[in-house]
Order: C-alpha cells, then sequence, then structure tokens
C-alpha cells in the first residue's frame, strides 16, 4: 500500500491566480481590463451554476465578464447575430458560448462563428488545427487544467504510457494531443480509449497516468490499476446521496477503492473543476495580451 497524493485544483488554481496577478495589473496600466462575454442559452441547471462560478472569480480578480442569457427557444440565427455583435465589440476580449446548447442548434456552426482571436475555449476548427500541430493559440481550459496540474506536482509524462478514457472535442482528444507533444513534462505515449474499445483494464492496467472522461460515475476502480498509477479524474457524475441528502457529486473514479493504489489523484469535486475556470481566466488574459498586438 502506497499514500495516494491528493492533487487539489483549488490549491493549484490560487497559485495559478497569484501568477496571473503582474499579468493583469501591466493591462490594467495600460487601460486594458480583460472581458469575457458567455454566452448562455437555455436553463440546464449546470450550465448555470457553472457560469455563476465563473462570474464570481472574474469579480474577485476585478476583471470584467457579461452573461448574455437567451430562451431555451431562441433561434439559431439570433444566437449567430448575436455572435458577430460581440466579435465586433473591442470591449470583449473572449467569447465563451456555454455547452450544451439545445438541440435545435447546430452546436459546430456556432462555434465556426465565434472569431478565432476571441475563442478562449479553444474549439474553433482554425484553433483546433493550430493545437494539433503543437502550435496551440487557446489550450482548452479544462485539457489545459489537466496539464497544470500535473507540472505543479512535477509530473512528467517523458516515456510514460497515459491511457485517456473517452474522446469528445472538450476533453478527450486535445488531451489526447498535449500529452503526447514533443515538448517538456509531455512527450508520452499516449492510448485514447472510447465506448468502442475492448475490454479497457487491459489499458488501464498497463498505465502510468489514466485520465478518465467519460461521465460514468465511479467507473474506474482500484483494481483496474497498477501500483503507482497518477489518475486525473474529469468525471463530474450527480448520484443520489443518501443520508437525507438528495444527491452528492461523485468523479469517474472509484475514489475509496483506488486509495493505496494510485500514487496521486485529482479528488471530485475539488479536483480539475476549478482547474478549468482557472484556465478560462488565464486564456482570457492572453486574448487581452493578443489584442494589443493589433
Amino acid at each position: 500500500m502506497i499514500e495516494t497524493q491528493v492533487l487539489s485544483g483549488k490549491i493549484i488554481s490560487q497559485n495559478i491566480y497569484d501568477s496571473l496577478a503582474l499579468r493583469i495589473t501591466t493591462l490594467k496600466n495600460n487601460t486594458i481590463t480583460p472581458s469575457l462575454a458567455v454566452v448562455l442559452v437555455g436553463n440546464n441547471p449546470a450550465s448555470a451554476v457553472y457560469v455563476r462560478s465563473k462570474e464570481k472569480i472574474f469579480s474577485h480578480l476585478k476583471l470584467h465578464t457579461k452573461t448574455f442569457q437567451l430562451d431555451q427557444d431562441t433561434t439559431e440565427l439570433e444566437i449567430l447575430q448575436l455572435l458577430d455583435n460581440l466579435n465586433n465589440d473591442q470591449q470583449y476580449h473572449g467569447i465563451l458560448v456555454q455547452l450544451p446548447l439545445p438541440e435545435h442548434i447546430d452546436t459546430q456552426n456556432i462555434l465556426c462563428s465565434i472569431d478565432p482571436r476571441k475563442d478562449v475555449d479553444g474549439f474553433h476548427p482554425e484553433n483546433v488545427g493550430l493545437l494539433s500541430t503543437g502550435h496551440p493559440r487557446y489550450i482548452p481550459c479544462t485539457p489545459k487544467g489537466i496539464i497544470k496540474v500535473l507540472e505543479y506536482a512535477n509530473i512528467s509524462l517523458h516515456q510514460k504510457h497515459v491511457v485517456v478514457i473517452g474522446r469528445s472535442n472538450i476533453v478527450g482528444r486535445p488531451i489526447s494531443i498535449l500529452t503526447s507533444l514533443k515538448k517538456e513534462n509531455s512527450n508520452g505515449t499516449t492510448t485514447l480509449c472510447h465506448s468502442g474499445t475492448l475490454d479497457i483494464n487491459n489499458f488501464t492496467m498497463h498505465a502510468d497516468v489514466v485520465i478518465a472522461a467519460i461521465g460514468q460515475p465511479k467507473s474506474i476502480t482500484g483494481d483496474m490499476l497498477k501500483s503507482g498509477t497518477v489518475v486525473i479524474d474529469v468525471g463530474i457524475n450527480k448520484v443520489h446521496a443518501g443520508n437525507g441528502k438528495s444527491h452528492k457529486l461523485v468523479g469517474d473514479a472509484d475514489w475509496d477503492s483506488i486509495q493505496g493504489i494510485a500514487a496521486a489523484a485529482t479528488p471530485v469535486p475539488g479536483g480539475i473543476g476549478p482547474m478549468t475556470i482557472a484556465m478560462l481566466v488565464e486564456n482570457t488574459v492572453e486574448a487581452a495580451e493578443y489584442s494589443q498586438q493589433g
């Protein structure tokens, strides 16, 4: 048995905010306040909670953000018109469209309509292409947060076997690129597993690092890991809590069963979630810095 190190996103994200202070001050001395426009369509409760968390952090750091709340039945054309206005509004350095969008909206069409220079989520095809060639403009926030956690914990991926479980464009695909880039602290050998993978255990048992992003509560258990594996848990799943409580949040990894097996792991909540917001702040600051370049 080994002692599993807790990789706290709360602590690391605060270090990120502290490190951004000088850059923010420099921008403000040049009369630039990093500013983010958030487009929220519909009444998804999880999206609303997440947007409020973002607003709270931006307010605390004295940065500017505005949420454009649109009704569930807003048309795609209306969203596109709003994005066109925001693309041309110099007040906003970053634009974020909160996902998921209602089913009648073509998500890809919306993401493609954001000015790639303001696409702080890194989902525009131009930014996806830059990332895939190893020269990113904006790195998607959750994958970027994962890399930051590993860096702060001095966990190098060099010559390590990284198993990513999940192939979404938001987490799985971009983190599979980042972990395998020929760069300091990366340079891992990355395997991307998904719903079509036979016997995922065969891959996780040989992994040095497991990144779980499949949205299945407690699906990664200790008996699927070799001793000393690092577990990065991206899952945020709502399950019945019992004890008189309606629900609680758990990750894709079974926290109790990986104790003493994993060398280090991110908790849920308090792991990658806070890092995602911290990276959104950092990307917005970067966008404000880019705006000075004309």
